[in-house]
């Protein structure tokens, strides 16, 4: 038996979700993917739902789903304690796929008292690289997300399962051309700010983390990464399987998760029954005692007010992007680190921190003062950082023809030729 629930166009603190199971069996929150549906999760239902209430939701935007986006982790996990809590669910078991994943992790350091215990499945303390994601949302707002559904194929899916599961291959594939692009672009924003490296130490509950051993995403090196980081984790390599573990290889993942949902470490599984008798496990579930070393963090200011340098370097970062900022840091030496200080202190964490602007207009602010001031050589990487704050190229064009009026035709036809150059290269699908 099974209900389902789209949620208000209105409401958008909770999100569109599905029951399947027993009314009175304890709950099982299961998170899809970026870019998937519910649906994704298909083939572990008729047996998670002999022992649990599963409950599935879709992300803003995805399945149907109300098109809120939500531009960060917190924000999406806020809204699955939302719709849980209004349906009276306060202790519940969590298994996670990638972003569904990132969720968990978060649900587990900020709700511990509700999480019993966790899954992270095709996940990552950090996904990738910011600037990864943010490129991937500049894509998406210039192409749709064609370009997006074109190459998910390689990237869930084993070549040897894409070649033989053609119709499997392209119901993922309709999966990310009916997704909303606005709440699609959103989610990579989310990922490109998600980083947890540090915070690991403090997810308190029994964890399982499973990985497809030929993922190429979120690969059996972030697994371990996880491990090492959560004290109580297990890991689970599934042969055979890419990122969408739990459709390539569904009866390994579907036996992974019975074993740690009824099984491990049944102390703290108030509420969620111990099976009968354990199913087999098919793949080894083995610990692993990896470090990874914690980020350094900035120091407070003397006085009380906070350093605005420790946030201007974050805004710099998803601004201009890490590898730009990397290889202008990399570049200073004791001559010049002073100056990059400054400018990451005061014109990053003063003026670019404060909230009478958003960015889409400081970018096009940044952009006219440029062409205005002649600074050609500091364009190409403010063109870059206005098509992730949101700028289309048509938007681009229209700051520079009305650079052209006021700051004089030359200036703004270097401009054109830099900006071309820039958005040719930064909106092009990867082949």
């Amino acid at each position: 038996m099974w209900e389902r629930e789209r949620v208000s166009e209105k409401n958008v603190e909770t999100l569109q979700y599905r029951f399947d199971g027993p009314e009175d069996a304890p709950v099982l929150v299961i998170g899809p993917s970026l870019g998937t549906t519910w649906h994704m999760w298909d083939r572990q239902i008729p047996e998670l739902t002999q022992h649990w209430r599963v409950f599935r939701y879709d992300l803003p935007g995805h399945g149907g789903a109300p098109a809120h986006p939500a531009t960060a982790v917190a924000e999406l996990a806020d809204r699955v304690v939302a719709t849980l809590d209004s349906l009276g669910v306060q202790r519940f078991g969590y298994a996670g796929c990638s972003i569904g994943g990132a969720i968990g992790a978060d649900l587990a350091l900020r709700h511990p008292h509700r999480v019993a215990t966790l899954a992270l499945v095709a996940s990552s303390p950090r996904f990738g690289s910011a600037d990864e994601f943010r490129q991937r949302g500049v894509i998406v707002r210039t192409n749709g997300l064609e370009p997006m559904a074109r190459t998910a194929p390689e990237r869930w899916f084993t070549p040897g399962f894409a070649a033989a599961q053609p119709a499997i291959v392209e119901w993922a594939v309709q999966m990310v051309r009916t997704t909303d692009p606005g709440c699609y672009i959103a989610a990579c924003e989310a990922l490109a700010a998600f980083d947890i490296r540090a915070e690991l130490g403090r997810i308190g509950v029994p964890t399982l983390v499973l990985v497809g051993a030929e993922d190429q995403v979120t690969g059996p090196g972030d697994a371990r990464t996880l491990v090492a980081g959560i004290p109580d984790a297990r890991l689970a390599l599934v042969p055979g399987a890419s990122h969408l573990a739990p459709v390539e290889q569904p009866g390994a993942v579907t036996d992974l998760l019975l074993t740690h949902f009824s099984t491990a470490w049944q102390d703290t599984m108030a509420a969620i029954p111990v099976l009968p008798s354990a199913p087999r496990l098919s793949a080894p579930v083995l610990p692993v005692a990896e470090l990874t070393a914690a980020t350094a963090q900035p120091e407070a200011a003397a006085g009380g007010r906070p350093d605005p340098y420790g946030p201007g370097m974050k805004i710099r970062r998803e601004v201009l992007g890490d590898a730009h900022v990397d290889g202008v840091m990399a570049a200073a030496d004791d001559f010049t680190s002073g100056f990059e200080e400054f400018v990451t202190r005061y014109a990053w964490g003063e003026v670019w921190g404060r909230e009478g602007l958003d960015r889409r207009m400081r970018s096009s602010v940044t952009l006219t003062a440029l062409v205005a001031s002649g600074r050609m050589e500091g364009l190409a990487a403010h063109v870059t950082a206005a098509l992730r704050n949101g700028l289309t190229p048509a938007e681009i064009r229209e700051v520079l023809l009305q650079t052209a009026v006021y700051c004089g035709i030359p200036a703004a036809s270097a401009a054109f030729t830099i900006a071309q150059s820039v958005i040719q290269a930064e909106t092009t699908p990867p082949a």
